[in-house]
């Protein structure tokens, strides 16, 4: 019996997602526990499986945002009548129109043609036409697997691959180099190479273009501009960091502090275990954040929400955006037990392996910018934080010792907080005993 498929809740607080990647294409057969397509979410990119076997009939969503539980697809039996799971009494998919004769030139093509909206126009995205443009794909020769036969900017680029189009006709490339083009603005059809274009020859091609100086004095005149679309994850972050700065009146404390009692500590560690900075500073975060418990709540109408515990969120760079998993109760946890921890979500990021859980719950969040050699920036707090502890580069810097100047390795902490939670005094002073548990680390066995 057919059954629709719909966008499951990944999440807590998931509300909707973005599906942008089909694995399977309709009449496809799927079994059960297969992946049938890719669901990018305010947190991380996850695989959907297919909770039940059969024939992929009708994909409702090709792509885009959809909320939870609402319906993208419908699998069941080959021949199975679903038009009532579509919402109407009309088949599926529309019967080919009969034809008198043998079909002329082209006539398959035809066959395989866009659906045409009453008045003649080819239903199709904006995208999806800006993509056509740019692969030099004629719309009315690509089959649309929307609803109601739309087409979609993977319906161009999968044509594309597969040889279609006008200039591009004779272009084999792949549908991530396809997409890679797209996404870059680069029209694949002046470019020639045996065999398949892959998405390593865009980016080469792309990264030539920028870097060629001998041209023509008339056409290093000419001014382009190229607009790319955001990936889902760059969207919800600058929506969240909009939110952020409209939401928390904020304010940035810069402090100095001396890592030669850390350096020290890492080397004695060394041969036992290999502890970073961004390590350390979430074991002391976490000690400190309880004895100030106003730098670890969240501000819920006229109510301040306090917490006996820690969870320690640590951002991580990623080529699509950021993302920051979370060290959960890292005030009781040791400091090998917190850098395993460190290291294994990042490497879950980095790899796209993170669960919901992994990347909710945070209370702090710390964010390292030190290792590009900065030395002062204001972070967004990541709501419904209060506060968040920006690490600089740590940097030689001579200082008064005893009426003697001596170089010493000085790192600048940045640490931004919501002014309605957290006083300037209270900032400060929790900036000091960051200060005094790293310049001796020993106080945090007491």
């Amino acid at each position: 019996m057919a059954e629709l498929i719909v966008m499951p809740k990944l999440g807590l607080t998931m509300t909707e997602g973005t599906i942008s990647n089909w694995r399977k294409a309709e009449g496809d057969t799927v079994t059960q526990g297969e992946i049938l397509f890719d669901v990018e979410t305010d947190k991380i990119s996850n695989e959907v499986e297919a909770k039940l076997g059969g024939v992929l009939r009708k994909i409702i969503v090709a792509e885009g945002t959809v909320g939870i539980f609402q319906p993208v697809a419908v699998i069941g039996d080959a021949n199975e009548d679903i038009s009532a799971l579509l919402g109407g009494g009309a088949p599926a998919v529309a019967p080919a129109p009969e034809q008198a004769g043998p079909p002329a030139d082209g006539a398959a093509a035809v066959g395989e043609a866009a659906v045409l909206a009453a008045g003649g126009r080819i239903i199709a995205s904006p995208y999806a036409k800006k993509t056509a443009a740019l692969l030099s794909v004629e719309l009315q020769q690509v089959r649309g697997s929307g609803p109601q036969g739309r087409i979609t900017a993977g319906d161009v680029r999968k044509h594309a691959a597969e040889g279609g189009g006008g200039a591009a006709a004779k272009v084999k490339i792949s549908p991530a180099a396809a997409k890679e083009a797209a996404a870059l603005g680069i029209d694949t059809s002046g470019l020639h190479k045996e065999g398949r274009i892959m998405k390593e020859d865009i980016r080469s091609f792309a990264a030539a273009s920028t870097k060629t100086t001998e041209q023509p004095a008339v056409q290093a005149a000419i001014q382009e501009v190229t607009r790319v679309p955001m990936n889902s994850m760059r969207r919800i972050i600058a929506k969240r960091m909009l939110e952020s700065q409209a939401v928390s009146p904020a304010v940035t404390y810069n402090m100095k502090l001396d890592t030669t009692a850390l350096g020290v500590l890492r080397q004695q560690l060394k041969d036992t275990l290999k502890v970073t900075y961004t390590d350390l500073l979430v074991s002391i975060a976490a000690k400190a954040l309880l004895e100030f418990p106003l730098l670890n709540c969240s501000v819920e109408g006229t109510e301040l929400v306090l917490r006996n515990y820690a969870n320690i969120g640590v951002a991580v760079g990623l080529e699509e955006g950021l993302i920051v998993p979370v060290v959960k109760n890292a005030a009781q946890k040791g400091l090998a037990e917190i850098s395993q921890e460190v290291k294994r979500l990042a490497a879950g990021a980095r790899n796209n392996s993170l669960t919901s859980e992994e990347l909710t719950g945070g209370t702090f969040t710390i964010t390292n910018l030190g290792m590009y050699g900065m030395e002062s920036f204001s972070p967004i707090i990541n709501q419904p934080e209060v506060a968040i502890l920006g690490v600089n580069a740590i940097v030689d810097t001579p200082v008064a010792v005893n009426g003697e100047i001596v170089i010493r390795p000085l790192m600048n902490l940045s640490l931004t907080a919501d002014h309605r939670a957290v006083d300037g005094a209270v900032a400060a002073q929790f900036m000091q005993k960051i200060k005094a548990y790293a310049e001796n680390p020993a106080l945090l066995l007491l």
